[in-house]
């Protein structure tokens, strides 16, 4: 899951595939916008056919959050 959440970051920020670890944070390291964020969220929701929580989603914020988050959704 870690190399298709990468995959996809990359279709939202300008950013190497290989800089992006499990600790990178969208903000700060990765140069998501809020709006890039929850666009994201939304491709993540269709693709692993999940409902994300806002209250919860504003919680990630690491790579390894959000692979994190999304195995919690699917269980």
């Amino acid at each position: 899951m870690f190399n298709e959440l990468k995959e996809i970051i990359c279709a939202y920020v300008d950013i190497n595939p290989e800089e992006i670890t499990e600790d990178s944070r969208f903000i700060e390291d990765l140069g998501f916008t809020s709006y890039d964020f929850m666009s994201m969220v939304g491709e993540l929701e269709d693709k692993y056919d999940i409902e994300v929580v806002e209250r919860e989603v504003i919680q990630v914020k690491t790579v390894g959050d959000a692979v994190n988050y999304i195995q919690s959704l699917q269980e």
